[in-house]
């Protein structure tokens, strides 16, 4: 369950600044990958219609419905249940293709890349 916590964060830490459709169409129809130094994954889509999904390298999955609160994107209603109702974070900018390093709410660091397309 704090990896899925994780996932939701990093998600979210992944996205750009500026105003809500710029911000997104960089996310929509594309991958963002976070990389665990353990070798563990965890692959994020954003669609228009406000749906979030991810996926772990163990196979689970997480879904949510995503929105953005000033300079902030937050995740709500997830599933499975999480410990928070909703998560908020501050974006980040990135374009396809651009790696960064984050933190999860563990404070773990981890690789994201924004891919082209949505790759299973």
């Amino acid at each position: 369950m704090l990896r899925t916590l994780g996932v939701a964060t990093l998600a979210v830490a992944c996205l750009m600044a500026g105003s809500v459709r710029a911000d997104m169409n960089s996310a929509f129809g594309n991958t963002v990958v976070s990389r665990y130094p353990d070798g563990g994954w965890v692959k994020h889509w954003f669609n228009p219609d406000g749906t979030y999904s991810a996926q772990f390298s163990d196979g689970r999955r997480l879904a949510a419905r995503w929105s953005v609160n000033g300079e902030r994107i937050c995740l709500t209603h997830m599933r499975p249940y999480m410990l928070v109702p909703r998560f908020c974070t501050t974006m980040v900018e990135a374009s396809v293709g651009e790696t960064w390093q984050s933190r999860d709410p563990m404070g773990r660091r981890v690789q994201n890349v924004l891919v082209e397309g949505r790759t299973p």
